[in-house]
């Protein structure tokens, strides 16, 4: 009878659940294969830090408030926009380690962006694809145990701060814009409080600029268009548009006597 309970308990006991798979050497040589040396554009400022940036993987998320106070500490190590290099992974149970431009004490070089006189020309001391001041690291945290991941994963986790598409400069500035300056933008119109580069960004460079001083306030238009046709006047005061005019222009007309 005691033998029969026995049997009749371990039967009632159910089975434990498989272990989760760690990574594996093939998954690791491909994070690493995939990641080192490779290039992104900096969505966010990345400051300089002695001890990795942490990166919510699970929410796709970091701590803003943290990292703008670490880089009022040490600085920036790549500025929105800026081109970095992954210089080394190191993939651990449950996170993994990129250290970016040589990490804290990487970055920049003096020498870099030094030109020699040769007599026949100028030429670079140093070369670097990066355009970064500094170097820092991200540790990319799980919390769990990392299952079969692969690089193309990780570039996908890290969107928030890095654009391994290598999207232009000006594309990813504008992201951080508000809606209604990213959609004059997109529109090719100017509006009431854009600056000058948001103002390049929707028209291009002006054909030309003129200057007053209206009531002891320094002005400065920027004239688009040419007669015949439609001719637009923004107006800054200091580095902020201030007023938009726009109007017709018939051939021969002085553009002077438009804006008035």
């Amino acid at each position: 009878m005691r033998i029969l309970a026995l049997i009749a308990v371990a039967g009632s006991v159910a089975p434990m659940a498989p272990a989760a798979d760690k990574l594996t050497l093939e998954d690791r040589v491909e994070l690493t294969r995939g990641l080192s040396s490779e290039y992104a554009n900096a969505k966010v400022l990345l400051p300089r830090a002695k001890k990795p940036l942490e990166f919510n993987a699970e929410a796709g998320t970091y701590d803003k408030k943290e990292w703008s106070a670490i880089a009022k500490e040490s600085g920036p190590a790549a500025r929105t926009g800026d081109t970095v290099q992954i210089t080394k992974i190191i993939a651990f149970d449950d996170h993994i380690v990129m250290e970016i431009n040589g990490g804290f004490k990487g970055g920049q070089k003096w020498y870099q962006g030094v030109q020699l006189d040769t007599g026949a020309g100028r030429v670079p001391i140093g070369n670097n694809d990066s355009n970064a001041p500094g170097g820092t690291s991200i540790v990319v945290q799980f919390h769990k145990t990392i299952e079969g991941m692969k690089a193309t994963e990780i570039k996908k986790l890290l969107a928030p701060v890095l654009d391994f598409d290598r999207h232009s400069v000006t594309e990813i500035y504008s992201e951080t814009l508000p809606p209604e300056v990213r959609q004059a933008i997109k529109d090719k119109h100017v509006v009431v409080g854009m600056d000058r580069d948001q103002v390049r960004m929707a028209l291009g460079q002006p054909f030309h600029k003129e200057r007053e001083t209206k009531d002891g306030v320094d002005l400065e238009d920027w004239v688009y268009g040419t007669p015949p046709g439609k001719i637009v006047f923004v107006t800054f005061n200091g580095e902020k548009v201030i007023k938009v005019k726009e109007d017709y222009a018939g051939l021969g007309t002085d553009v002077g006597s438009v804006r008035k």
